[in-house]
């Protein structure tokens, strides 16, 4: 219920109400008994999907509300893909996603001597998935991974939804019994009931907008690379010009650290040069024998 649509039915009972307003034990448990009642029936408010209303039965209290039967299928793809060239893959890459009507929804760039590399999660509407893995993987030096997975939300969906429709009917019955209340404390006591179904209607409404959003776009995971310098691999073993020049450029920075770290410490060298001077003048002379 609307915030304003709530403060006006909250003022109309207010001026409704008796000036006195005490508090009457008979009224507090005939509402009492109201509130369990509808308690007792928001068991029977399911939203039947598939069958049709069928006379005396108390389950079909409500109209049957027409749902979305279409399927909901949350697809995940990855990608590890090694490339000749960077920049033109780049390039490639996001004319492919934009064709598809997709979009990139996250991106990071990574580099080292070794090689560049890019990882992208991108978003594609579910029935280009298949053609977007496919258009993604074309003409690349290497597929190092491909991996699809699905799942069918399509039942979680509904009931969600079917749920949704069906705390909206129990809102309904307290907002009926909202405006016979009779003083201040049982308008406050059922608003107190309504607040918390309207809270149990906004999550579930933001979790059918979720499961609708990931149905309808798919997310592929990409990552490609471009090897700069096949020499400085993990796995691959350094020549002996290199294992040299490595050699030499640690040699020469442990001497520069060295020397760094001598010119650090000058002050201790004063003070030495200071505690051998006073030695050698307060130091006894020997007698000559």
């Amino acid at each position: 219920m609307k915030p304003v649509m709530i403060s006006l039915a909250v003022l109309l009972l207010i001026s409704a109400c008796n000036k006195d307003a005490k508090e009457n034990p008979a009224d507090m448990a005939e509402l009492k008994r109201s509130i369990e009642n509808i308690d007792a029936d928001n068991k029977y408010y399911e939203i039947d999907t598939v069958s049709k209303p069928v006379a005396g039965d108390k389950k079909q209290k409500q109209p049957v509300v027409t749902l979305d039967w279409d399927k909901k299928i949350i697809k995940n793809g990855w990608l590890n893909l090694e490339i000749k060239e960077y920049k033109s893959f780049y390039t490639a890459v996001r004319e492919k996603v934009k064709s598809v009507g997709g979009y990139v929804a996250q991106e990071e760039q990574t580099q080292s001597d070794y090689k560049i590399e890019n990882s992208l999660t991108i978003k594609v509407p579910v029935d280009q998935f298949d053609s977007a893995m496919l258009l993604l993987a074309n003409n690349v030096e290497k597929i190092n991974e491909r991996k699809i997975t699905s799942q069918d939300v399509s039942t979680e969906f509904i009931d969600t939804k079917s749920r949704v429709e069906a705390k909206k009917q129990v809102r309904e019955k307290y907002t009926d019994l909202l405006k016979q209340a009779k003083n201040m404390e049982e308008i406050l006591s059922v608003q107190h009931v309504i607040n918390g179904v309207q809270e149990e209607i906004e999550t579930a409404t933001a979790h059918i907008q979720q499961l609708g959003h990931s149905s309808t776009f798919s997310t592929i995971n990409l990552t490609y690379f471009e090897v700069l310098n096949s020499s400085v691999a993990g796995d691959a073993k350094p020549s002996l010009v290199t294992r040299l020049g490595n050699s030499f450029s640690v040699g020469w920075g442990w001497i520069t650290d060295l020397v760094i770290g001598l010119v650090a410490i000058w002050p201790l060298f004063i003070a030495a040069f200071m505690l051998i001077l006073i030695y050698k003048r307060i130091k006894p002379i020997k007698p000559v024998s």
